[in-house]
Protein backbone atom coordinates (compact mmCIF):
# COMPACT_ATOMS: atom_id res chain seq x y z
CA UNK A 1 0.00 0.00 0.00
CA UNK A 2 1.51 3.35 -1.11
CA UNK A 3 2.30 6.16 1.53
CA UNK A 4 -0.99 8.91 1.78
CA UNK A 5 -0.37 12.39 1.42
CA UNK A 6 -0.36 14.80 4.30
CA UNK A 7 -3.88 16.03 3.59
CA UNK A 8 -5.48 12.72 3.73
CA UNK A 9 -3.71 11.72 6.95
CA UNK A 10 -5.13 14.72 8.50
CA UNK A 11 -8.79 14.52 7.12
CA UNK A 12 -8.57 10.74 8.55
CA UNK A 13 -6.75 11.81 12.19
CA UNK A 14 -9.53 14.60 12.85
CA UNK A 15 -12.53 12.92 11.33
CA UNK A 16 -11.56 10.23 13.95
CA UNK A 17 -11.06 13.24 16.97
CA UNK A 18 -14.66 15.17 15.52
CA UNK A 19 -16.49 11.60 16.00
CA UNK A 20 -15.49 10.96 19.53
CA UNK A 21 -15.90 14.75 19.93
CA UNK A 22 -19.29 14.21 18.49
CA UNK A 23 -20.97 11.26 20.90
CA UNK A 24 -19.49 13.71 23.89
CA UNK A 25 -21.36 16.57 22.65
CA UNK A 26 -24.43 14.92 21.67
CA UNK A 27 -24.44 13.16 25.29
CA UNK A 28 -24.36 16.51 26.70
CA UNK A 29 -27.20 17.69 24.98
CA UNK A 30 -29.51 14.97 25.48
CA UNK A 31 -28.71 15.83 29.22
CA UNK A 32 -29.39 19.47 29.18
CA UNK A 33 -32.65 18.89 27.06
CA UNK A 34 -33.73 16.21 29.52
CA UNK A 35 -32.96 18.72 32.28
CA UNK A 36 -35.27 21.11 30.82
CA UNK A 37 -38.16 18.87 30.09
CA UNK A 38 -37.81 17.64 33.39
CA UNK A 39 -38.47 20.88 35.11
CA UNK A 40 -41.65 21.18 33.07
CA UNK A 41 -40.84 24.71 31.39
CA UNK A 42 -41.36 25.74 27.93
CA UNK A 43 -37.86 26.84 26.55
CA UNK A 44 -37.41 28.79 23.29
CA UNK A 45 -34.45 27.02 21.49
CA UNK A 46 -32.17 30.43 20.53
CA UNK A 47 -30.66 30.61 16.95
CA UNK A 48 -26.96 29.49 18.46
CA UNK A 49 -28.15 26.81 19.82
CA UNK A 50 -30.09 25.56 16.35
CA UNK A 51 -26.55 26.34 14.50
CA UNK A 52 -24.23 24.51 17.09
CA UNK A 53 -26.66 21.35 16.76
CA UNK A 54 -26.57 21.59 12.41
CA UNK A 55 -22.64 22.02 12.85
CA UNK A 56 -22.55 18.39 15.02
CA UNK A 57 -24.96 16.83 12.71
CA UNK A 58 -22.66 18.21 9.94
CA UNK A 59 -19.26 16.71 11.80
CA UNK A 60 -21.32 13.19 11.91
CA UNK A 61 -21.85 12.51 8.87
CA UNK A 62 -17.81 13.51 7.86
CA UNK A 63 -17.07 11.18 10.62
CA UNK A 64 -19.00 8.71 9.15
CA UNK A 65 -17.14 9.09 5.67
CA UNK A 66 -13.88 9.19 7.20
CA UNK A 67 -14.03 5.91 9.74
CA UNK A 68 -12.98 3.44 7.02
CA UNK A 69 -9.61 6.12 6.48
CA UNK A 70 -9.40 5.70 9.75
CA UNK A 71 -8.03 2.41 10.10
CA UNK A 72 -5.50 2.84 7.17
CA UNK A 73 -1.97 2.59 8.96
CA UNK A 74 0.14 5.76 9.23
CA UNK A 75 3.87 5.22 7.09
CA UNK A 76 5.00 8.60 6.81
CA UNK A 77 5.71 9.43 10.60
CA UNK A 78 6.21 13.66 9.67
CA UNK A 79 2.94 13.56 7.94
CA UNK A 80 1.46 11.57 10.64
CA UNK A 81 2.71 14.29 13.39
CA UNK A 82 1.53 17.20 11.26
CA UNK A 83 -2.17 15.51 10.56
CA UNK A 84 -2.16 15.32 14.67
CA UNK A 85 -1.11 18.92 15.10
CA UNK A 86 -3.86 19.82 12.83
CA UNK A 87 -5.91 17.44 14.45
CA UNK A 88 -5.98 19.13 17.75
CA UNK A 89 -6.26 22.58 16.54
CA UNK A 90 -9.53 21.85 14.59
CA UNK A 91 -10.72 19.98 17.97
CA UNK A 92 -9.96 22.95 20.22
CA UNK A 93 -11.81 25.22 17.88
CA UNK A 94 -14.80 22.82 17.91
CA UNK A 95 -14.81 22.23 21.59
CA UNK A 96 -15.15 25.80 22.01
CA UNK A 97 -17.86 26.59 19.92
CA UNK A 98 -19.75 23.64 21.48
CA UNK A 99 -19.59 24.62 24.92
CA UNK A 100 -20.48 28.23 24.08
CA UNK A 101 -24.15 26.67 22.67
CA UNK A 102 -23.96 24.18 25.60
CA UNK A 103 -23.92 26.86 27.88
CA UNK A 104 -27.40 28.94 26.60
CA UNK A 105 -29.89 26.69 27.50
CA UNK A 106 -29.31 26.28 31.12
CA UNK A 107 -28.87 29.75 32.18
CA UNK A 108 -31.99 30.53 29.92
CA UNK A 109 -34.46 28.70 32.12
CA UNK A 110 -35.51 29.74 35.69
CA UNK A 111 -37.02 26.72 37.54
CA UNK A 112 -40.16 27.05 39.25
CA UNK A 113 -37.98 25.90 42.70
CA UNK A 114 -35.32 28.41 42.05
CA UNK A 115 -37.87 31.22 41.83
CA UNK A 116 -39.86 30.12 44.80
CA UNK A 117 -37.01 30.25 47.10
CA UNK A 118 -37.14 32.93 49.16
CA UNK A 119 -34.16 35.07 49.21
CA UNK A 120 -33.00 37.96 51.58
CA UNK A 121 -29.26 39.93 50.84
CA UNK A 122 -29.09 40.16 54.36
CA UNK A 123 -29.48 37.11 55.77
CA UNK A 124 -30.04 34.17 54.10
CA UNK A 125 -27.70 31.31 53.31
CA UNK A 126 -26.95 30.58 49.46
CA UNK A 127 -29.05 28.60 47.49
CA UNK A 128 -28.33 24.94 48.27
CA UNK A 129 -28.05 22.36 45.81
CA UNK A 130 -31.72 21.05 45.51
CA UNK A 131 -33.10 24.66 45.15
CA UNK A 132 -35.33 24.66 48.20
CA UNK A 133 -37.72 23.36 50.10
CA UNK A 134 -39.91 21.27 48.03
CA UNK A 135 -43.58 20.08 50.58
CA UNK A 136 -44.23 16.16 49.98
CA UNK A 137 -47.36 15.43 47.57
CA UNK A 138 -48.74 13.36 50.47
CA UNK A 139 -48.80 16.83 52.51
CA UNK A 140 -50.13 18.90 49.86
CA UNK A 141 -53.13 16.43 49.10
CA UNK A 142 -54.27 16.40 52.82
CA UNK A 143 -57.53 18.54 53.48
CA UNK A 144 -57.33 21.81 54.31
CA UNK A 145 -59.83 21.10 57.39
CA UNK A 146 -56.89 18.51 58.58
CA UNK A 147 -54.21 21.47 58.42
CA UNK A 148 -56.53 24.03 60.42
CA UNK A 149 -57.63 21.42 62.92
CA UNK A 150 -54.00 21.12 64.10
CA UNK A 151 -52.97 24.07 64.35
CA UNK A 152 -56.28 25.14 65.96
CA UNK A 153 -55.39 22.36 68.79
CA UNK A 154 -51.91 23.53 69.06
CA UNK A 155 -52.95 27.31 68.86
CA UNK A 156 -50.57 27.96 66.13
CA UNK A 157 -50.16 31.58 65.39
CA UNK A 158 -47.73 31.95 62.22
CA UNK A 159 -47.18 35.05 61.79
CA UNK A 160 -45.26 35.93 57.89
CA UNK A 161 -44.25 39.62 56.69
CA UNK A 162 -44.35 38.04 53.42
CA UNK A 163 -48.05 36.86 53.63
CA UNK A 164 -47.84 35.27 50.09
CA UNK A 165 -46.05 32.52 51.63
CA UNK A 166 -48.62 29.36 52.52
CA UNK A 167 -46.60 26.96 53.88
CA UNK A 168 -47.96 24.08 55.50
CA UNK A 169 -46.97 22.60 59.11
CA UNK A 170 -45.25 19.12 58.68
CA UNK A 171 -47.56 17.01 60.52
CA UNK A 172 -45.73 13.46 60.10
CA UNK A 173 -41.87 12.64 60.41
CA UNK A 174 -42.89 11.40 56.53
CA UNK A 175 -43.14 14.18 55.33
CA UNK A 176 -39.87 15.74 55.89
CA UNK A 177 -36.74 15.66 53.61
CA UNK A 178 -34.67 14.15 55.82
CA UNK A 179 -34.87 10.88 57.37
CA UNK A 180 -33.03 10.09 60.80
CA UNK A 181 -32.80 7.58 63.58
CA UNK A 182 -33.05 10.45 65.79
CA UNK A 183 -36.70 10.47 64.94
CA UNK A 184 -37.22 7.00 66.14
CA UNK A 185 -38.17 7.47 69.92
CA UNK A 186 -41.04 10.38 68.42
CA UNK A 187 -44.53 9.21 67.08
CA UNK A 188 -45.37 12.67 65.97
CA UNK A 189 -42.97 16.10 65.71
CA UNK A 190 -44.04 18.58 68.19
CA UNK A 191 -46.03 21.46 67.19
CA UNK A 192 -42.76 24.15 67.46
CA UNK A 193 -41.32 21.30 64.82
CA UNK A 194 -43.56 20.74 62.80
CA UNK A 195 -44.58 24.73 62.23
CA UNK A 196 -41.23 25.72 62.01
CA UNK A 197 -39.67 23.46 59.22
CA UNK A 198 -41.42 24.43 56.29
CA UNK A 199 -39.86 28.42 56.86
CA UNK A 200 -36.38 26.67 58.38
CA UNK A 201 -36.27 24.48 55.74
CA UNK A 202 -37.14 26.95 52.98
CA UNK A 203 -34.23 29.45 54.09
CA UNK A 204 -36.11 31.59 56.29
CA UNK A 205 -35.52 33.87 59.18
CA UNK A 206 -37.58 32.90 61.79
CA UNK A 207 -38.35 33.14 65.81
CA UNK A 208 -40.01 30.37 67.23
CA UNK A 209 -41.76 31.73 70.80
CA UNK A 210 -42.44 28.51 72.81
CA UNK A 211 -42.52 26.85 75.93
CA UNK A 212 -39.06 25.06 77.24
CA UNK A 213 -38.95 21.51 76.41
CA UNK A 214 -41.23 21.88 73.57
CA UNK A 215 -38.63 20.09 70.96
CA UNK A 216 -37.05 22.93 69.74
CA UNK A 217 -33.21 21.45 69.38
CA UNK A 218 -35.09 19.16 66.49
CA UNK A 219 -36.71 22.12 65.39
CA UNK A 220 -33.34 23.83 64.34
CA UNK A 221 -31.53 20.55 64.43
CA UNK A 222 -32.94 19.04 60.96
CA UNK A 223 -33.03 22.03 58.32
CA UNK A 224 -29.18 22.69 59.67
CA UNK A 225 -28.28 18.90 59.07
CA UNK A 226 -30.41 19.07 55.82
CA UNK A 227 -28.95 22.53 54.69
CA UNK A 228 -25.39 21.35 55.38
CA UNK A 229 -25.81 18.20 53.46
CA UNK A 230 -27.30 20.44 50.16
CA UNK A 231 -23.91 22.39 49.90
CA UNK A 232 -21.50 20.88 47.14
CA UNK A 233 -18.64 19.11 48.83
CA UNK A 234 -16.29 22.08 48.19
CA UNK A 235 -18.53 24.53 49.75
CA UNK A 236 -18.49 22.65 53.13
CA UNK A 237 -15.79 23.22 54.20
CA UNK A 238 -14.96 25.03 57.34
CA UNK A 239 -18.05 25.27 60.22
CA UNK A 240 -21.20 26.15 58.27
CA UNK A 241 -23.37 26.59 61.45
CA UNK A 242 -23.24 27.99 65.08
CA UNK A 243 -25.37 27.44 67.85
CA UNK A 244 -25.74 29.62 70.89
CA UNK A 245 -27.00 28.90 74.20
CA UNK A 246 -26.94 30.64 77.91
CA UNK A 247 -25.48 27.90 79.74
CA UNK A 248 -22.84 24.93 79.90
CA UNK A 249 -25.59 22.57 80.68
CA UNK A 250 -27.99 23.53 77.77
CA UNK A 251 -24.89 23.61 75.11
CA UNK A 252 -24.27 20.19 76.58
CA UNK A 253 -27.69 18.78 76.13
CA UNK A 254 -28.06 20.52 72.50
CA UNK A 255 -24.98 19.10 71.24
CA UNK A 256 -25.67 15.35 72.55
CA UNK A 257 -28.63 15.94 70.51
CA UNK A 258 -27.48 17.15 67.26
CA UNK A 259 -24.22 14.34 66.89
CA UNK A 260 -27.21 11.68 66.98
CA UNK A 261 -28.72 14.12 64.26
CA UNK A 262 -25.96 14.79 61.90
CA UNK A 263 -24.12 11.64 62.86
CA UNK A 264 -25.31 9.53 59.97
CA UNK A 265 -24.78 12.71 57.67
CA UNK A 266 -20.71 12.74 58.82
CA UNK A 267 -21.05 15.88 59.79
CA UNK A 268 -18.44 16.96 62.87
CA UNK A 269 -20.52 18.32 65.97
CA UNK A 270 -18.50 20.25 68.88
CA UNK A 271 -19.30 21.64 71.88
CA UNK A 272 -16.97 24.86 73.15
CA UNK A 273 -17.85 26.35 76.83
CA UNK A 274 -16.06 27.83 79.49
CA UNK A 275 -14.67 25.73 82.35
CA UNK A 276 -12.53 23.22 80.75
CA UNK A 277 -9.45 23.01 78.67
CA UNK A 278 -9.44 24.72 75.55
CA UNK A 279 -6.67 22.60 73.66
CA UNK A 280 -9.56 19.43 73.04
CA UNK A 281 -11.90 22.15 71.76
CA UNK A 282 -9.51 23.78 69.03
CA UNK A 283 -8.67 20.33 67.85
CA UNK A 284 -12.38 19.01 67.27
CA UNK A 285 -13.23 22.86 65.78
CA UNK A 286 -10.50 21.66 62.89
CA UNK A 287 -12.82 19.32 61.82
CA UNK A 288 -16.51 20.54 63.08
CA UNK A 289 -18.97 21.69 60.58
CA UNK A 290 -21.72 22.50 63.32
CA UNK A 291 -20.30 24.48 66.86
CA UNK A 292 -22.19 24.58 69.78
CA UNK A 293 -21.33 27.38 72.11
CA UNK A 294 -21.71 29.52 74.81
CA UNK A 295 -21.08 33.37 74.28
CA UNK A 296 -17.94 33.55 75.97
CA UNK A 297 -15.63 30.71 75.28
CA UNK A 298 -17.25 31.47 71.44
CA UNK A 299 -15.67 34.54 71.49
CA UNK A 300 -12.36 33.53 73.15
CA UNK A 301 -11.51 31.18 70.38
CA UNK A 302 -12.55 34.02 68.14
CA UNK A 303 -10.20 36.65 69.28
CA UNK A 304 -7.63 34.16 69.64
CA UNK A 305 -7.93 32.89 65.78
CA UNK A 306 -8.75 29.66 67.04
CA UNK A 307 -12.80 29.66 65.34
CA UNK A 308 -13.31 30.99 61.94
CA UNK A 309 -17.02 32.09 61.76
CA UNK A 310 -16.77 33.63 58.48
CA UNK A 311 -18.65 30.55 56.97
CA UNK A 312 -21.43 29.83 59.12
CA UNK A 313 -24.37 31.34 57.73
CA UNK A 314 -26.87 28.65 59.75
CA UNK A 315 -27.01 30.62 62.80
CA UNK A 316 -29.51 29.66 65.93
CA UNK A 317 -29.50 31.82 69.22
CA UNK A 318 -31.53 29.51 71.23
CA UNK A 319 -32.84 30.64 74.73
CA UNK A 320 -32.67 34.42 73.55
CA UNK A 321 -34.31 35.89 76.07
CA UNK A 322 -32.46 34.20 78.79
CA UNK A 323 -28.99 35.17 76.94
CA UNK A 324 -30.37 38.62 77.29
CA UNK A 325 -30.97 38.38 80.64
CA UNK A 326 -27.85 37.14 81.65
CA UNK A 327 -26.11 40.48 80.07
CA UNK A 328 -25.20 38.24 76.83
CA UNK A 329 -25.97 41.06 74.54
CA UNK A 330 -22.96 42.39 73.68
CA UNK A 331 -21.19 39.20 73.10
CA UNK A 332 -24.02 37.60 71.07
CA UNK A 333 -23.51 40.72 68.65
CA UNK A 334 -19.76 40.53 68.68
CA UNK A 335 -20.62 36.53 67.44
CA UNK A 336 -22.75 37.70 64.83
CA UNK A 337 -20.41 40.24 63.21
CA UNK A 338 -18.46 37.49 63.07
CA UNK A 339 -20.58 35.51 60.61
CA UNK A 340 -21.49 36.07 56.90
CA UNK A 341 -23.43 38.75 56.27
CA UNK A 342 -25.56 36.68 53.84
CA UNK A 343 -26.67 33.91 56.30
CA UNK A 344 -29.62 32.25 57.97
CA UNK A 345 -30.39 33.67 61.30
CA UNK A 346 -33.08 31.56 63.81
CA UNK A 347 -33.98 32.71 67.34
CA UNK A 348 -35.88 30.66 70.01
CA UNK A 349 -37.00 31.98 72.76
CA UNK A 350 -40.10 31.52 75.79
CA UNK A 351 -40.88 34.88 76.01
CA UNK A 352 -40.79 38.14 73.37
CA UNK A 353 -39.61 40.73 76.15
CA UNK A 354 -38.64 44.14 73.92
CA UNK A 355 -35.04 43.65 74.96
CA UNK A 356 -35.45 40.35 72.07
CA UNK A 357 -37.47 41.70 69.87
CA UNK A 358 -34.99 45.06 69.01
CA UNK A 359 -32.31 41.94 68.77
CA UNK A 360 -34.14 40.60 66.26
CA UNK A 361 -34.94 43.49 64.39
CA UNK A 362 -31.32 44.12 64.29
CA UNK A 363 -29.95 40.80 62.52
CA UNK A 364 -33.19 39.56 61.22
CA UNK A 365 -34.65 40.13 57.74
CA UNK A 366 -38.46 40.38 57.28
CA UNK A 367 -38.36 36.66 60.06
CA UNK A 368 -41.57 34.01 60.24
CA UNK A 369 -42.79 34.24 64.05
CA UNK A 370 -44.33 31.24 65.00
CA UNK A 371 -46.01 31.23 68.45
CA UNK A 372 -46.87 28.42 70.32
CA UNK A 373 -49.77 28.27 72.28
CA UNK A 374 -52.50 31.38 72.97
CA UNK A 375 -49.86 33.93 74.67
CA UNK A 376 -49.01 35.72 71.36
CA UNK A 377 -47.88 38.51 72.99
CA UNK A 378 -45.38 36.50 74.12
CA UNK A 379 -45.65 36.90 78.09
CA UNK A 380 -44.27 34.31 80.37
CA UNK A 381 -46.76 32.41 80.96
CA UNK A 382 -46.95 28.35 83.07
CA UNK A 383 -47.16 25.31 81.75
CA UNK A 384 -51.48 24.76 82.42
CA UNK A 385 -50.15 20.73 82.76
CA UNK A 386 -48.52 21.86 86.28
CA UNK A 387 -50.29 21.91 89.17
CA UNK A 388 -48.80 24.14 91.18
CA UNK A 389 -49.14 24.43 95.17
CA UNK A 390 -47.95 27.53 97.06
CA UNK A 391 -47.45 27.17 101.03
CA UNK A 392 -46.52 30.04 102.73
CA UNK A 393 -44.70 28.99 105.78
CA UNK A 394 -42.31 30.06 108.79
CA UNK A 395 -38.29 30.96 107.10
CA UNK A 396 -37.35 28.65 110.23
CA UNK A 397 -39.60 25.68 109.12
CA UNK A 398 -38.20 25.49 105.64
CA UNK A 399 -35.40 22.36 105.85
CA UNK A 400 -38.64 20.67 108.20
CA UNK A 401 -41.55 20.98 105.72
CA UNK A 402 -38.78 19.92 102.74
CA UNK A 403 -38.05 16.40 104.62
CA UNK A 404 -41.76 15.68 104.62
CA UNK A 405 -42.01 16.69 101.33
CA UNK A 406 -39.26 14.49 100.20
CA UNK A 407 -40.68 11.67 102.46
CA UNK A 408 -44.36 11.96 101.06
CA UNK A 409 -43.43 12.12 97.23
CA UNK A 410 -40.55 9.81 96.98
CA UNK A 411 -41.48 6.49 99.36
CA UNK A 412 -42.60 2.82 98.65
CA UNK A 413 -43.46 2.51 94.79
CA UNK A 414 -42.47 6.37 93.80
CA UNK A 415 -39.07 6.02 95.78
CA UNK A 416 -37.26 6.48 92.47
CA UNK A 417 -39.15 9.04 91.20
CA UNK A 418 -37.05 12.05 89.97
CA UNK A 419 -37.63 15.25 92.29
CA UNK A 420 -35.74 18.45 91.62
CA UNK A 421 -35.22 20.77 95.09
CA UNK A 422 -34.31 24.42 93.86
CA UNK A 423 -32.52 27.16 95.89
CA UNK A 424 -31.37 30.74 95.34
CA UNK A 425 -27.78 30.91 96.58
CA UNK A 426 -24.84 28.26 95.98
CA UNK A 427 -24.22 28.02 99.48
CA UNK A 428 -27.87 27.65 100.64
CA UNK A 429 -28.16 24.55 97.98
CA UNK A 430 -24.57 22.94 99.02
CA UNK A 431 -26.23 23.45 102.59
CA UNK A 432 -29.65 22.00 101.62
CA UNK A 433 -27.60 19.01 99.52
CA UNK A 434 -26.11 18.04 102.83
CA UNK A 435 -29.29 18.29 105.07
CA UNK A 436 -31.02 15.80 102.79
CA UNK A 437 -27.93 13.30 102.34
CA UNK A 438 -27.34 13.72 106.13
CA UNK A 439 -31.61 12.63 106.27
CA UNK A 440 -30.58 9.11 104.15
CA UNK A 441 -31.48 10.20 100.71
CA UNK A 442 -29.84 9.64 97.38
CA UNK A 443 -28.83 13.10 96.40
CA UNK A 444 -26.85 15.16 93.88
CA UNK A 445 -26.05 18.60 93.51
CA UNK A 446 -25.42 21.50 90.61
CA UNK A 447 -24.51 24.76 91.06
CA UNK A 448 -21.56 27.50 90.31
CA UNK A 449 -19.29 26.31 92.95
CA UNK A 450 -19.08 23.25 91.19
CA UNK A 451 -16.66 22.18 88.57
CA UNK A 452 -17.96 21.42 85.15
CA UNK A 453 -17.04 17.59 85.42
CA UNK A 454 -19.12 17.57 88.95
CA UNK A 455 -21.98 19.14 87.24
CA UNK A 456 -21.69 17.24 84.47
CA UNK A 457 -22.20 13.96 86.51
CA UNK A 458 -24.11 14.90 89.14
CA UNK A 459 -26.43 15.90 85.80
CA UNK A 460 -25.95 12.67 83.99
CA UNK A 461 -26.53 10.29 87.21
CA UNK A 462 -30.08 12.18 88.04
CA UNK A 463 -31.10 11.77 84.05
CA UNK A 464 -30.44 8.02 84.30
CA UNK A 465 -31.91 7.74 87.64
CA UNK A 466 -28.96 6.60 89.91
CA UNK A 467 -29.71 9.74 92.02
CA UNK A 468 -33.51 10.22 92.17
CA UNK A 469 -32.77 13.72 93.86
CA UNK A 470 -30.83 16.96 92.78
CA UNK A 471 -30.61 20.04 94.39
CA UNK A 472 -29.75 23.04 92.21
CA UNK A 473 -29.53 26.56 91.51
CA UNK A 474 -30.87 28.52 88.55
CA UNK A 475 -28.68 27.30 86.48
CA UNK A 476 -30.34 24.19 85.83
CA UNK A 477 -33.61 26.17 85.81
CA UNK A 478 -33.25 26.73 81.94
CA UNK A 479 -33.77 24.79 78.94
CA UNK A 480 -32.02 21.60 80.21
CA UNK A 481 -34.36 18.84 79.11
CA UNK A 482 -34.11 16.25 82.19
CA UNK A 483 -37.05 13.62 80.95
CA UNK A 484 -39.82 12.79 83.83
CA UNK A 485 -39.22 15.03 86.40
CA UNK A 486 -42.33 14.19 88.66
CA UNK A 487 -42.11 16.73 91.44
CA UNK A 488 -40.23 20.56 91.41
CA UNK A 489 -39.68 22.03 94.88
CA UNK A 490 -38.91 25.58 95.05
CA UNK A 491 -37.14 25.97 98.84
CA UNK A 492 -36.33 29.43 98.20
CA UNK A 493 -38.57 31.80 95.77
CA UNK A 494 -36.33 33.37 93.07
CA UNK A 495 -35.62 37.10 92.35
CA UNK A 496 -38.15 37.26 89.62
CA UNK A 497 -41.49 35.57 89.04
CA UNK A 498 -39.64 34.58 85.27
CA UNK A 499 -37.10 32.68 86.85
CA UNK A 500 -40.38 30.66 89.16
CA UNK A 501 -41.83 29.92 85.65
CA UNK A 502 -38.53 28.53 84.28
CA UNK A 503 -37.80 26.39 87.31
CA UNK A 504 -41.17 24.62 87.28
CA UNK A 505 -41.17 23.83 83.58
CA UNK A 506 -38.35 20.97 84.25
CA UNK A 507 -41.49 19.50 84.89
CA UNK A 508 -44.40 18.67 83.25
CA UNK A 509 -42.63 18.20 79.98
CA UNK A 510 -43.64 16.84 76.73
CA UNK A 511 -47.36 16.16 77.39
CA UNK A 512 -47.05 15.15 80.89
CA UNK A 513 -48.33 16.30 83.71
CA UNK A 514 -45.78 17.77 86.90
CA UNK A 515 -46.24 19.01 90.20
CA UNK A 516 -44.64 22.16 91.23
CA UNK A 517 -44.36 22.86 95.14
CA UNK A 518 -43.05 26.25 96.72
CA UNK A 519 -42.04 27.49 99.95
CA UNK A 520 -43.26 31.18 100.12
CA UNK A 521 -42.02 33.28 102.85
CA UNK A 522 -42.53 36.83 104.63
CA UNK A 523 -38.80 37.60 102.96
CA UNK A 524 -40.69 37.30 99.41
CA UNK A 525 -43.62 39.09 99.82
CA UNK A 526 -42.70 41.72 97.46
CA UNK A 527 -43.10 39.30 95.15
CA UNK A 528 -46.33 38.34 95.95
CA UNK A 529 -48.62 39.91 93.23
CA UNK A 530 -46.25 38.20 90.04
CA UNK A 531 -46.76 35.27 91.55
CA UNK A 532 -50.60 35.60 91.99
CA UNK A 533 -50.97 36.79 88.65
CA UNK A 534 -49.11 33.38 87.38
CA UNK A 535 -51.31 31.00 88.95
CA UNK A 536 -54.23 33.13 87.70
CA UNK A 537 -53.18 32.95 84.34
CA UNK A 538 -52.36 29.43 84.77
CA UNK A 539 -56.01 28.32 86.56
CA UNK A 540 -54.26 27.51 89.80
CA UNK A 541 -55.46 28.15 92.99
CA UNK A 542 -54.26 30.86 95.19
CA UNK A 543 -53.94 30.47 98.78
CA UNK A 544 -55.63 33.38 101.36
CA UNK A 545 -52.14 33.54 102.96
CA UNK A 546 -50.62 34.51 99.99
CA UNK A 547 -53.05 36.76 99.18
CA UNK A 548 -52.20 38.35 102.43
CA UNK A 549 -49.30 39.56 101.11
CA UNK A 550 -50.87 42.30 98.46
CA UNK A 551 -51.66 41.63 94.80
CA UNK A 552 -49.23 44.48 93.67
CA UNK A 553 -46.62 43.77 91.40
CA UNK A 554 -43.37 45.43 92.39
CA UNK A 555 -39.44 45.28 92.24
CA UNK A 556 -37.60 45.11 95.40
CA UNK A 557 -34.39 46.87 95.00
CA UNK A 558 -31.33 48.07 96.22
CA UNK A 559 -28.89 50.51 96.46
CA UNK A 560 -25.67 48.34 95.78
CA UNK A 561 -27.61 44.95 93.81
CA UNK A 562 -30.60 46.64 92.55
CA UNK A 563 -33.21 44.55 91.16
CA UNK A 564 -31.04 41.61 91.80
CA UNK A 565 -31.50 41.58 95.87
CA UNK A 566 -33.32 39.68 97.98
CA UNK A 567 -33.30 39.48 102.03
CA UNK A 568 -33.70 35.72 102.32
CA UNK A 569 -33.80 36.18 106.22
CA UNK A 570 -30.78 33.88 106.88
CA UNK A 571 -28.15 36.76 106.76
CA UNK A 572 -26.84 38.66 108.80
CA UNK A 573 -27.30 42.28 108.36
CA UNK A 574 -24.58 44.87 107.60
CA UNK A 575 -22.37 46.28 109.70
CA UNK A 576 -21.60 50.20 108.55
CA UNK A 577 -17.88 50.60 108.91
CA UNK A 578 -16.46 54.14 108.95
CA UNK A 579 -12.96 55.02 108.05
CA UNK A 580 -11.52 58.00 109.62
Amino acid sequence: MGKRSISEIGDAELSRKKSKKDKTEKKSKKEVVEAIESNGDNVVVSEAERKAAKKAKKEAKEAKKAKTAESAPVVDEDAAKAARKAARKAEKKAAKEAASAATIAPTSVTTSATASRVESSATSPEPTADGTYQEDKELSALPQSEIDAFLKKHTVTIDDPKPGNKLRPIVNFKYLPIKNEAFAKFTTPTPIQAAVWPSLLSGRDAIGVAETGSGKTLAFGVPCVKYIQSLPKNKRKGVKAVIVSPTRELAVQIYDQLVILAGPAGLGVVCVYGGVPKPPQIEALRTASIVVATPGRLNDLVSEGNANLSSADYVVLDEADRMLDKGFEEPIRQIITQCPKKRQTLMFTATWPPSVRELASTFMASPVKITIGDNVSGELRANIRIKQVVEVVDPRAKEQRLLQLLRQYQSGKNKDDRILVFCLYKKEAMRIEQFIQRSGFRVGGIHGDLSQDKRTASLQAFKEGKVPLLVATDVAARGLDIPAVKVVINVTFPLTAEDYVHRIGRTGRAGQDGLAITLFTEHDKGLSGSLINVLKAANQPVPEELMKFGTTVKKKGHEAYGAFYKDTGDMKTATKITFD
